[in-house]
């Protein structure tokens, strides 16, 4: 009897652990949530949006939020300039902001993680070439460089993809390379080399699964920062076409109203901020989530 209690305790007790080392974070916990709720909302905005976002409607122009006296619950966060509904347009606008975060952090990451591990467990001229054409990257200012390219590029979802992709892969690259450098001088990698591992074997088993953590912290950091990024191109009408809902579009079209018709711009902004933080806050808990020394400690 007192064995199998003692069985049932050691299988659960790696649960137990975990679930503590997740609910020890509030706050991550709650980005976590949070998270959700925007991914959910932008998978189901097609059936969760009360209107077409591009339907406009000149009667119903810059009509408030609903709680305002002169609002109507047909448009719970009111209309802009067009008569178009904001909750429908933000509604859509997260497919924009999460697409470009989503898929930029993994083309920036990906391209990283190969120019990373070749510099770092290459070295010599490799090293020498990889670093240098980074450094010269990460030298220029980062939004003068992305308003520059997308100033070129011109106004496209792929293209604003693309320029926070590549712009963004040097950092990937050297925090890579760096990590790399590090874990080469572990013991289990030296051991590896004497027992005659290949390269291709020491990079995959033994490299390759401790670069996850880091990148992936940094990833969902970055993704953050490729949302506030897309938005001020956006203001600055270098992202997406006018066609496309986004956050940054409607920022840029309800600043000329922001004295009269404030939630045109507030509401958008709100989203931003919100996605952001949620991100932000998730970021923090992988870090915890995939650091040894506190998954120790939580044990």
């Amino acid at each position: 009897m007192r064995l199998d209690a003692l069985e049932t305790r050691g299988l659960r007790s790696p649960v137990q652990r975990f679930l503590k080392l997740i609910l020890r974070d509030k706050a991550g916990l709650f980005g976590v949530v949070l998270f959700a709720f925007v991914i959910l909302v932008a998978l189901l905005a097609p059936t969760l949006a009360p209107h077409d976002p591009l339907q406009q409607n000149l009667r119903a122009s810059r009509q408030p939020p609903a709680w305002h006296e002169e609002g109507s619950w047909d448009h719970p966060l009111g209309t802009d300039n067009l008569g178009r509904d904001m909750l429908s347009r933000i509604m859509y606008g997260t497919r924009v902001s999460l697409t470009v975060g989503f898929v930029g952090v993994v083309i920036a990451s990906t391209l990283g993680l190969v120019l990373g591990l070749l510099a770092g467990y290459t070295g010599g001229r490799t090293d020498s070439i990889i670093m240098g054409i980074t450094n010269l990257f990460l030298a220029v200012p980062y939004l003068l460089l992305v308003v520059v390219v997308a100033s070129v590029l011109g106004r496209s979802l792929l293209n604003v993809i693309l320029i926070f992709g590549f712009t963004n892969a040097p950092l990937f690259v050297r925090i890579t390379r760096g990590e790399v450098l590090r874990i080469r001088q572990s013991g289990y990698v030296e051991s590896a080399v004497s027992l005659g591992a290949t390269r291709t074997r020491i990079l995959i088993d033994h490299i390759l699964p401790n670069l996850i953590g880091p990148l992936l912290t940094v990833a969902t950091f970055e993704m953050s920062g490729m949302i506030f990024y897309e938005a001020g191109l956006g203001f600055l009408g270098l992202s997406v076409p006018p066609s496309i809902p986004s956050w940054g579009n409607m920022l840029a079209a309800g600043r000329q109203y922001i004295q009269f018709s404030p939630w045109i711009a507030t509401f958008p902004g709100l989203a931003i901020v919100v996605t952001s933080l949620s991100m932000n806050l998730l970021g923090d808990w992988l870090r915890d989530l995939l650091d040894p020394k506190i998954r120790r400690s939580a044990s």
